[in-house]
């Protein structure tokens, strides 16, 4: 179960959990002896969710004789359940250090299969040397690579810089737009026999190819070349061949490198110098990402105008919904982020408590918040529809109450059995709210949990919640009612926003009969209603 709150209200929801379409886990606690490890049950690391709520985070020594099996027995349940949330041609990028990246390594082969290793990117995390270290200055991160199915997915291309775009040049006036003079020749053990000769140029000077190389061309189709004005002589006709590469012709993108320079995807002092400017009265976090480090593996792996789930189960300071919507912003795309985090809580000395936040997940919420702002306003006129709001669940049990079972003994045992059933006559527990029960149902049903949901007013006064309006019809997807004393009247009303459920509390009704009539009177109208 997850409670949940809006950005706009900050209200309170609780619902089950609902699985994405398509995933891209990014950052994993790295095990440096300082982080939190969740106390998880070494025997069946597939059992450690049975009293999620409770679970507690416990830092892990090095001095800890099972270091590792600590880490691992952490990490294989959540990675398992990332591969299986991944859709087909999903991918997962995630980011480690030296610590545990070998062990990793064989935990992913295991779980995505090796087959499906993609690649390790070593990132430039920092930009100048530490001198006061006993061995090695270390400068750089890793990012593991796994797609769901390697055979099919293919990373994006990146966009050509200025700086590469700059290297062409139209020397000649060629209407086919810019150009770059490259190597006419190659070398000469991978030629054929026809790629060695004596090559005349349009002025009847000869060339001849230097000594172990030969021309990319035979004779013939270099004379083709020539005749097209792909071949540059130099701007006086004298100069030794070159083939003319249209920028036109080329892919208008670069393939990735594996080696991430900080000036391209920033650096630790970035990802501090972006959270500190977000919260200028106390940087509340220590260690979070730079944004641009992120949007390139947003890049490399989302397509702007296909709705793009991304998923972060370690989020952190929310470094990647900060990312997510960044890139919106300047592509106009539409991706969207699940962020997970436990809410682990700050340490009382550090600024983060002072400042109000005694837990990782008010870092994010409030980051997420403030990025949002900070994007729209920098985007002005230009913002247009861009969506910045978010919804927030906290996992919990479920809003419906469960009978208590437990024997009953005593001379009171009468008593107790009556208050029990009593106790059951309304199911939703008296903590919960209407909209608590509502996210609750939209799971149930299998509904996504960013769908609008407004309460409607009824002519007798109640209020019941639509599901799914918005859209720019007066249409919903199904009602929620949870108000009591309903009538046939109520429900003919409901009927004509035309949904194609209604689901009821059963204190909805005051009998059976006001109940009997309700469904008669939907029925009749083709309208399916469901029992809380």
């Amino acid at each position: 179960m997850t409670r949940a709150t809006t950005n706009s209200n900050n209200a309170r929801r609780r619902a089950f959990r609902s699985p994405p379409c398509v995933i891209y886990p990014y950052r994993l606690p790295y095990n440096t002896g300082n982080d939190f490890v969740y106390a998880d049950d070494f025997a069946d690391p597939l059992a450690r969710y049975r009293e999620i709520t409770q679970q507690t985070t416990k830092s892990n020594p090095e001095a800890m004789g099972r270091f590792h099996t600590r880490w691992l027995s952490m990490m294989y349940p959540r990675l398992r359940l990332a591969a299986n949330l991944l859709r087909d041609d999903g991918v997962i990028f995630i980011s480690i250090d030296d610590n545990e990246i070998h062990n990793l390594r064989k935990l992913c082969d295991e779980i995505f299969g090796e087959e499906n290793f993609v690649t390790t990117i070593t990132w430039e995390k920092r930009y100048s040397p530490q001198n006061a270290v006993q061995w090695f200055s270390e400068a750089h991160d890793f990012v593991l690579v796994y797609a769901k199915f390697k055979e099919t997915w293919q990373p994006n291309l990146l966009e050509r810089s200025d700086e590469m775009n700059a290297r062409y040049r139209n020397l000649d006036n060629d209407p086919r737009g810019e150009w770059k003079p490259t190597d006419a020749t190659a070398q000469g053990g991978h030629g054929t026999p026809s790629q060695f000769y004596e090559l005349t140029a349009p002025n009847g000077q000869t060339y001849q190819p230097p000594t172990g190389r030969c021309w990319v061309y035979t004779k013939e189709r270099m004379q083709d070349m020539i005749a097209d004005n792909r071949v540059w002589f130099g701007s006086d006709g004298k100069s030794a061949p070159a083939i003319k590469r249209f920028l036109t012709e080329v892919k208008q993108g670069v393939a990735c490198q594996t080696i991430w320079k900080y000036e391209d995807v920033g650096h630790n002092q970035e990802g501090k110098k972006e959270i500190k400017a977000l919260f200028p009265e106390a940087v509340p976090f220590d260690t979070p990402k730079p944004t641009r480090l992120i949007k390139r593996v947003l890049q490399l792996c989302t397509i702007s105008n296909e709705n793009d789930l991304v998923f972060d189960f370690f989020s952190g300071s929310a470094t990647t919904a900060h990312a997510v919507m960044q890139l919106n912003a300047e592509d106009g795309g539409n991706r969207r982020f699940i962020c997970v985090q436990l809410p682990e809580v700050t340490d009382e000395k550090s600024e983060a408590y002072k400042a109000g936040y005694k837990n990782i997940c008010e870092i994010g919420k409030e980051r997420i918040r403030r990025a949002g702002t900070k994007i729209k306003d920098e985007a002005g006129l230009m913002a247009g529809n861009l969506d910045t709001g978010f919804r927030v669940f906290k996992l919990d049990s479920s809003n419906l109450k469960l009978w208590d079972d437990t024997p009953i003994t005593g001379e009171n045992a009468l008593a107790e059995l009556e208050a029990r059933i009593y106790a059951m006559l309304d199911i939703i527990k008296p903590d919960r709210s209407n909209v608590d029960v509502v996210y609750e149902v939209m799971l149930k049903l299998g509904q996504q949990l960013t769908q609008p949901i407004l309460p409607l007013e009824l002519a007798s006064g109640r209020t019941v919640i639509g599901v799914g309006m918005g859209d720019g019809t007066a249409e919903v997807k199904f009602i929620v009612c949870l108000v009591h004393g309903i009538t046939p009247e109520d429900a003919d009303e409901m009927a004509e926003y035309a949904p194609g459920r209604i689901i009821f509390a059963d204190a909805c009704f005051d009998n059976s009969e006001q109940k009997s009539n309700v469904r008669l009177t939907l029925k009749d109208k083709g309208i399916s209603i469901k029992a809380l």
